[in-house]
């Protein structure tokens, strides 16, 4: 049996069926290789005070409001405790994935959003654990209760958390222990994947992802702060649990230096099976005055890479890349490129069903960003789909941009609105995965403000305080654009071997001085997989590249439609980060309309920025202060 799938005017997806019957077969007893993958939505109704069969209810009709994260299928838990929804978007194993995830015993149920790219390794550690499916998440299961959950008593609270650093991967997960009647609530280290609380009028506490699922119900709500958890026995706070050594830079630099000729001990060694894509050496650096540390760097960066990039490959369904021909998505892309023809959940002995990767991009009529990426897709063999949008489509589609990111920040509806409408493109051809770049500029300082950094410490602080950010803005622009349609997006750049990798590098490395450009060092590493054009291009933020005419269009209708009484009373209207433009004033008062809590607003960053800077970054030169503009023309 053959399906054809449209793509473009010209092309047809054909699927054999006989072709991955091994693959997409379900057998009755699911091998450990057999991964479930459970990016969906959650929400949780922590000890109700209500009847258990009308919170039941409730909890299913909040959960509906984030179905568009998972179309698939739906699944609830309740007891007196606790009312565990989850919305599934089905990967693989679509018989026995189901949520929530319940123990063989029936003692430990879990609902989770997420992926574990380093399952395989864990769920050595727990042989013994009877696993009732196949998903990459069920190992969290014994992974938390070989805590015994017990309390303070144990004696090893609150650091008994930090078990939660063997999980290499991106989530938001609620687990419940019904024996013992406790709960733990925990985020990804970056917050890759959203999470949000609230309290409703009983005190009841409520998890969800996306905040919509909340503000029906709650008179509170909060953002649930990354690399953080919640253990019943310790209290409702959120307490960390992440901390690498590289937010110091004390720490950065005493490790930066190691022997010539010996890796950075964070560097990643390629997984077994997995050739690199002729990475024994990185090439020279364009610069005259290269030295040994850049090389060394550079090796680091692309083995550690070509391992996380190899890692997120894993999934049975068509998946592609997200193509701006910007150097991270185009790096991005080319290593993908070389991984996609083998099947990575069984180390790559087995021809992928889609064997070829599909790239997308999306702009307005001749933006930079469509030029760039059909280059970059000639010159790496993908299959590319390019997608157009109007001014006038856009600004159509705000009112559901601002619906699903949950949001006003200016800069983040700017790049996001291109995004969502090419989702939309993308799901309509069946993909259910894609990778994206997010991550790089903060890693290594690829904004443009950064050349004015004084000096090596300031620059790498500042890359710490935009990771700490990051899910405020480019993760949940990312996130919520694709999942808005029921996909996934995965981002290499942030797994934390890669992470640990990258930021253990000498700030001095990544500066931009002595003739180098933003991201030099990761030019350098992947310089022979880039057209020398896509190398040598310039930073370009996402809303400017899709076209410089989509920020002027949105500024120019912004200004129609805001009259100036209505920016004199703002600081009336919205005493909580007071827009001070008319195109803030708008998004402002459509999320509003939206979602009308005050402390929804307050889940939303304010303050000044240039070119995304964070507010602290504009001490470094007189001139941001003045022309502050989250724009990258602003620099």
């Amino acid at each position: 049996m053959t399906y054809f799938l449209p793509f473009g005017k010209n092309t047809t997806l054909v699927v054999s069926l006989l072709r991955t019957a091994c693959t997409m077969s379900t057998p009755a007893t699911l091998p450990p290789c057999a991964p479930t993958f459970s990016m969906c939505s959650i929400l949780g109704i922590l000890h109700p005070a209500q009847p258990a069969a009308s919170v039941r209810a409730r909890a299913l009709e909040l959960s509906r409001l984030q179905r568009h994260r998972g179309p698939d299928w739906s699944g609830i838990f309740a007891n007196d405790q606790i009312v565990l929804a989850h919305e599934r978007l089905s990967i693989v194993d679509v018989q026995h994935g189901a949520q929530p995830l319940v123990s063989a015993d029936g003692r430990f149920v879990l609902a989770v959003n997420g992926e574990i790219y380093n399952y395989r390794a864990l769920r050595r550690e727990f042989p013994d654990y009877a696993y009732q499916t196949g998903s990459d998440c069920e190992v969290i299961i014994p992974l938390l209760a070989s805590l015994g959950m017990a309390g303070p008593e144990s004696g090893n609270h609150p650091t008994d958390l930090k078990i939660l650093e063997k999980l290499n991967g991106i989530f938001a997960f609620i687990f419940h222990d019904t024996l013992e009647d406790r709960t733990i609530v925990a985020r990804d280290p970056l917050g890759v994947i959203p999470l949000y609380t609230g309290f409703n009028a009983d005190g009841t506490l409520l998890i969800a992802s996306e905040m919509k699922a909340l503000v029906p119900e709650c008179r509170r709500v909060a953002v649930f702060p990354p690399g953080h958890a919640t253990h019943s026995a310790l209290g409702p706070e959120p307490v960390p649990w992440y901390s690498p050594a590289w937010r110091s830079f004390a720490n950065v630099r005493r490790s930066a230096a190691p022997p010539d000729g010996a890796a950075p001990p964070d560097s990643a060694a390629p997984p077994d099976g997995a050739a690199p894509p002729d990475s024994a050496a990185p090439p020279d650096s364009p610069e005259p005055a290269a030295d040994a540390a850049m090389d060394r760097a550079a090796a680091a960066i692309r083995t550690a890479l070509e391992a996380a990039v190899h890692r997120q490959l894993m999934g049975d369904v068509p998946y592609g890349v997200l193509l701006s021909g910007g150097l991270d998505s185009s790096i991005t892309a080319a290593v993908a490129a070389h991984y996609a023809a083998q099947r990575v959940d069984d180390n790559d002995e087995t021809t992928a069903w889609w064997p070829r990767l599909h790239s997308f991009a999306v702009g307005l009529e001749g933006s930079p960003d469509l030029d760039a990426a059909r280059e970059v897709a000639r010159h790496i063999g993908t299959v590319h789909h390019g997608f157009t949008f109007t001014v006038q489509e856009g600004i159509d589609a705000l009112r559901d941009v601002i619906y699903h990111l949950e949001t006003y920040d200016v800069t983040t509806i700017r790049a996001s609105t291109p995004m969502f409408l090419m989702a939309r493109r993308i799901r309509a051809m069946g993909i259910k995965m894609v990778l994206s770049g997010e991550g790089a500029d903060e890693i290594f300082g690829g904004y443009l403000y950064f050349h004015k950094a004084p000096n090596a410490r300031e620059f790498h602080e500042e890359t710490v305080r935009k990771l700490d950010r990051l899910h405020l803005f480019d993760c949940n622009r990312a996130n919520k654009s694709m999942a808005a349609w029921g996909i996934e997006a995965r981002v290499p750049f942030l797994d934390l071997e890669f992470l640990d990798a990258a930021m253990n590098i000498d700030p001095e490395l990544k500066m931009i001085r002595d003739g180098r450009m933003e991201k030099q060092v990761l030019r350098n590493a992947f310089r022979d997989l880039l057209p020398d054009a896509i190398f040598r291009r310039q930073k370009e933020q996402f809303s400017d590249g899709v076209g410089y005419g989509w920020i002027d269009a949105l500024r120019d209708h912004a200004a129609r439609t805001v009259h100036a009484r209505d920016m004199e009373r703002a600081h009336h209207r919205f005493p909580v980060n007071t827009p001070d433009t008319p195109e803030a004033w708008l998004y402002r008062s459509i999320f509003e309309e939206l979602f009308p809590l005050e402390s929804a607003a307050e889940c939303v960053p304010g303050g000044k920025s240039v070119a995304c800077s964070t507010p602290e970054a504009l001490a470094w030169d007189a001139m941001f202060g003045e022309h502050a503009d989250p724009s990258g023309r602003a620099v």
